[in-house]
């Protein structure tokens, strides 16, 4: 492989749902090129045709677009490309380095079966390995079924340096005769992802550490070839809190399921980037612009990275927190049930500047804005705060409304005066904050949590705070006209 150009490559099989695993593998292969001014492909590795999910390649293109990592070229298909494998194919045997296998599968399961009883290493035992070539290819012509495996080396070592893991070797005598053609003609991973490497120059291959075992049959093809093998790095496993490796076929940790949540991509690419890369400084935020000139591959991990739910959605707050009001209040709109037509939308904004800051997902803003768009009916026994009785509970809600009838215009536009004003009504009548902050924000809300009493004075304005707090009088006072 002659190319001084860095060129890496996701090749995702479309089986399930894009995995955070599969993310990470993207995002890291994506930033290596970056960092090096090169160049980022993807390939469907769509072979597998039992295991074929339809569209799912197309869901993880438009993902891994959503996510902001844009691709050199069109994706290629593997599975338009059948012929050329088995041109290939045929070069090894031709040249020795592989052969036709005719063995059923009933054969090799009970084989594995008396291999496992007797305690011994399960695998093939080469039988068709023995086969005159002559005879292999009259069998083939004749149209008998088979699939065409690779002649692996019985004896010596392989090593090569993982730029995770340093210097890794293996021993030819402990690797099976892997399969390259299955018998429907579709290539295995193996044969068919050395062709298209070599075929589109890529020069560093990234991927995760479930490929370290396959990496002495990917050299010796390459060896086979006459090729020169990129050069590899594979991630460390992603665990989850049970310590275990994370499924890729669990849709609670794929990409889709955290995008309906309401999870934002730069929080996504925040997290991803840091499960087992540590860029050995203090910065916690990175966009994805950072991460392409400060992504170094060498300080990535050997120990597995641990899926934190609480650390992604530490990021999505943070990354939420930092929208403007009118662009956040765009992306909400495909998470609420709320026809936001039908409201003006300054006050629209002005909810969204009170709720941000408790909004997690994207989704949280239905339940933390529900008491704006609603008529509310607190609870009487609500609204009296827990530590005040029911004489300053009345007196201070009585004091509110009174206070804020005589308030100024240009006060009501400012949640530091609203705020201030209150604390004066508790002040001037001997009052605690209990007495005066609680109903006042139970009456306006009808929640116990809500925004601050001051917040939702400013954002429902004289008329329909005035209205609510009058309500919530009457409720505790009947005798109050």
């Amino acid at each position: 492989m002659a190319n001084n150009k860095v060129k890496t490559r996701f090749a995702p099989s479309p089986t399930g749902e894009f995995h955070i695993g599969g993310a990470r593998t993207a995002l890291f292969a994506y930033l290596f090129a970056k960092k090096n001014s090169g160049e980022f492909q993807i390939r469907i590795d769509d072979t597998d045709r039992a295991r074929l999910v339809g569209g799912s390649e197309l869901r993880m293109l438009d993902l891994v677009r959503w996510l902001g990592m844009d691709w050199s070229g069109e994706p290629m298909y593997q599975s338009s490309r059948i012929l050329l494998y088995k041109k290939y194919a045929d070069e090894l045997i031709a040249k020795g380095f592989a052969y036709p296998c005719f063995c059923s599968e009933k054969r090799l399961e009970d084989l594995r079966k008396t291999q496992e009883l007797s305690h011994q290493p399960t695998g093939y035992d080469r039988c068709c390995r023995k086969l005159p070539l002559d005879e292999t290819l009259a069998r083939v012509a004749k149209g008998e079924s088979h699939v065409i495996r690779l002649k692996m080396p019985e004896s010596g070592k392989v090593s090569f340096n993982d730029m995770i893991r340093g210097e890794i070797e293996f021993d030819y005598s402990l690797i099976d005769d892997q399969v390259l053609i299955k018998a429907d003609g579709f290539p295995t991973y193996h044969l068919a992802s050395i062709v298209d490497d070599e075929e589109k120059g890529i020069t560093h291959v990234i991927r995760g550490d479930e490929w370290l075992s396959s990496v002495p049959k990917h050299l010796y093809l390459y060896q086979c070839f006459g090729w020169q093998p990129p050069v590899f790095a594979h991630l460390p496993v992603i665990i989850g809190k049970d310590k275990k490796k994370l499924s890729k076929r669990e849709g609670s940790v794929s990409v889709d399921a955290f995008k309906e949540q309401g999870y934002l991509p730069e929080a996504i690419i925040n997290f991803v980037a840091l499960l087992g890369w540590n860029p050995g400084t203090e910065q916690e935020f990175f966009s994805l612009v950072e991460l392409e000139k400060e992504f170094d591959v060498s300080k990535v991990n050997k120990a597995p990275a641990f899926f934190d739910i609480e650390k992604l959605n530490h990021f999505n707050a943070h990354y939420i927190h930092q929208i403007e009001e009118g662009e956040l209040l765009e992306k909400i709109k495909s998470f609420t049930q709320i026809d936001f037509s039908k409201f003006d939308n300054l006050f629209l904004q002005k909810i969204i500047r009170v709720v941000k800051e408790r909004m997690v997902l994207l989704a949280d803003f239905d339940s933390l804005s529900h008491c704006f768009f609603y008529t509310v009916d607190p609870d009487k026994d609500m609204i009296r705060f827990v530590k005040s009785d029911w004489r300053d509970t009345i007196t201070g809600l009585q004091k509110a409304i009174e206070s804020l009838e005589m308030l100024d215009s240009e006060k009501w536009e400012s949640v530091e005066e609203l705020n201030l004003f209150l604390s004066q009504i508790v002040t001037i009548n001997g009052l605690k904050n209990g007495d005066v902050f609680w109903p006042v924000r139970v009456a306006l809300s009808g929640e116990m949590a809500s925004p601050s009493p001051a917040e939702l004075l400013w954002v429902f304005g004289p008329q329909e705070s005035l209205g609510r707090l009058k309500i919530a009088l009457v409720k505790i006072t009947p005798d109050y006209k």
